[in-house]
């Protein structure tokens, strides 16, 4: 327990309090800039498992924000979720870190987020963010929104049965475009960490089992123009997700393509998920590409296009913004 000395001599956590948290499960879903700081903080305040999700990998625009993450990692090759497990194993042996590198979606979702006590948000989309609270909802499981952008962020905790849940707040999600992205409009790192330092401390609320302390409303922050405030929302009785039970989001079918909006990439998720990697090196091989590969994942180059292919048959191609031209193309050099 020297470990942990300074935490549990503040008087809100203790002995008592420190062993739930080594008890405890929390699925982090995002490893970027909110991901990295909660999970960095975390892991060493003593949780005993933690569970890193992320589908992409690591790009030099990243460091700025994301703690975990340096330029070695980039030469490596690393994905995200891999490369933040390796840095909390070596700040907490003590503590269990598992790594997913997956897309999270309607197909896995339920799997991912089962048994654990707490699901932290750190993604950068709405679809997900209504797929984890269909699964909250679903699961009975807490989950903490987060998200930052410019020099605003917000946080909310929501327990299912007692705080309003995302879609009382939200009913619907935003058309596509109408919300900024941090690749259009940028963000400090300043904030990304307030949020995510907020959003893990609300965590170790919840598993300690102090939710008198937790906020209760949406905490809004501009660090730039000095704004701080809490603004409550109520439950709403026909919301569609905690009141009705309809879990819209959870089913619907997972799409195949999708715009990775401010990243100029396309990520192509198929059903089917059998890669047979060296025989696909052979075939570009044959026709003049150079790949190359690591444990997690293939790269090439074609038609002013990279690949990452994932060995779930998973890709990302990057300086693509056409749906229908990406998947010709995938189907063109992996043959799905």
């Amino acid at each position: 327990m020297d470990r942990y000395a300074k935490q549990i001599i503040f008087e809100q956590i203790g002995i008592d309090g420190q062993e739930k948290l080594q008890q405890s499960k929390v699925v982090i879903i995002g490893c970027g800039a909110l991901g990295t700081v909660s999970a960095n903080n975390l892991a060493r305040a003593g949780v005993g498992y933690i569970k890193l999700v992320d589908r992409d990998y690591i790009e030099r625009s990243n460091l700025q924000r994301q703690i975990l993450f340096d330029e070695e990692d980039i030469e490596n090759n690393l994905p995200k979720a891999v490369a933040a497990a390796y840095k909390l194993r070596k700040i907490n042996s003590e503590i269990t870190v598992e790594s997913v590198v997956a897309d999270v979606n309607t197909r896995n979702i339920i799997d991912i987020c089962r048994g654990m006590d707490l699901i932290l948000d750190a993604t950068d989309n709405f679809h997900i963010r209504y797929l984890i609270n269909d699964v909250s909802v679903k699961l009975e499981i807490p989950w903490i929104y987060g998200g930052a952008i410019g020099s605003m962020g917000m946080t909310h905790t929501m327990i299912p049965g007692e705080t309003p849940c995302f879609r009382c707040i939200m009913p619907d999600m935003p058309p596509a475009g109408s919300v900024d992205t941090c690749d259009q409009v940028g963000v400090l790192n300043g904030i990304t960490n307030i949020i995510a330092s907020l959003q893990s401390t609300e965590a170790m609320k919840l598993l300690i089992g102090k939710k008198d302390a937790l906020i209760r409303g949406i905490r809004f922050i501009d660090i730039w123009n000095n704004d701080f405030e809490v603004v409550e929302k109520r439950k709403k009785e026909n919301c569609p997700a905690c009141g009705k039970k309809n879990y819209d989001f959870l089913h619907r079918d997972s799409e195949e393509a999708v715009y990775l909006c401010g990243k100029d990439s396309v990520q192509i998720n198929p059903m089917n998920s059998e890669i047979s990697v060296d025989q696909l090196m052979d075939k570009l091989q044959g026709i003049g590409i150079e790949a190359k590969k690591n444990p997690f994942y293939l790269k090439f180059q074609a038609e002013n296009v990279q690949f990452t292919l994932f060995y779930d048959g998973r890709a990302i191609l990057k300086n693509i913004s056409d749906i229908n031209q990406a998947k010709s193309l995938y189907a063109r050099y992996i043959g799905f």
